[in-house]
């Protein structure tokens, strides 16, 4: 790749058949695109085939040709497909409550270039992070909300979401449910975060839960949200060993440091145009 290249992601999935790859090779190679990282899978349960290929191109019409005779292709093998700049940042807006270690750690991620988002904007329930927000000098909305108030203050994560153009959504321990309409208009789009006990230790404390019952293993998910709380697909996971030595408060000291890493890797994931969903599961390329 040289300095003036530009570097674009193509991405696509549609039922497995002969010559899909060729295919592909042959539209970069007729317009003048150099592919630089390919990765595919076939899922021989569902018979699905899943591809990305990152390449680069010395100028942006090449892209555009490509895109305009990509849709023949695309339709000779009847695929869902999406091409992206590489070089741009995923823009994304993070809610948080009032736990703020993923939010730190994202937020020191983006400042050191570390991942491939631009944040628009944090919004929060609590104005407990407002301080941290303020001092990477990013806007910080305080968005309170009640039983009473829930679809309204969905509203205003609505118009923000607008209004900063965000793709993705990050909850960084943001502890309301969202609404089913909410999941269903942003689908594929919410990113969350919680200890993997789940759904064997939920509700409160469930570090102390996790102690009681001697579990050996901790560890972290990160999921696409959907209205069945909890359940949408996953997309990393961390463990940490345990043993009995380990009180509450560690656990939760290390499951912290585990939510951190595991949304951070998610959020790179997507960031990098890698993760496919199919049947409420993912396939990571």
């Amino acid at each position: 790749m040289t300095s003036s290249s530009l570097l674009y992601t193509l991405r696509i999935q549609c039922q497995d058949q002969p010559g899909i790859v060729a295919a592909v090779a042959a539209a970069l190679s007729n317009n003048e695109c150099n592919i630089e990282e390919s990765a595919q899978f076939h899922d021989p349960e569902s018979e699905q085939f899943f591809m990305r290929v990152v390449f680069t191109t010395p100028r942006d019409t090449n892209a555009q040709k490509l895109k305009d005779s990509f849709q023949n292709i695309a339709r000779r093998f009847a695929m869902t497909w999406h091409l992206n700049p590489a070089s741009e940042p995923v823009k994304t807006l993070i809610l948080v409550s009032q736990h703020d270690h993923c939010l730190n750690n994202l937020l020191y991620r983006w400042k050191s270039n570390h991942l491939p988002i631009e944040i628009t904007a944090i919004a929060s329930n609590h104005e407990n992070t407002r301080a941290l927000v303020e001092h990477y000098d990013l806007p910080f909305h305080y968005l309170p909300v009640t039983s009473d108030t829930k679809e309204a203050q969905e509203n205003q994560i609505r118009a923000l979401i607008d209004e900063t153009q965000a793709e993705l959504i990050v909850l960084a321990r943001y502890m309301q449910i969202l609404s089913e309409d909410f999941c269903t208009d942003f689908k594929e789009r919410i990113i969350n975060i919680h200890h993997s006990f789940l759904p064997g230790f939920k509700g409160a404390r469930p570090y102390h839960q996790a102690y009681q019952r001697g579990v050996k293993i901790i560890g972290s998910t990160a999921h696409y949200v959907t209205s069945d709380l909890d359940e949408g697909p996953i997309i990393s996971q961390g463990i940490i060993p345990v043993d009995h030595t380990h009180t509450p408060e560690k656990m939760q000291r290390l499951g912290q440091d585990s939510e951190s890493r595991v949304l951070a890797q998610a959020i790179q994931q997507y960031g990098e145009r890698r993760i496919f969903c199919f049947d409420e599961r993912t396939i990571i390329l």
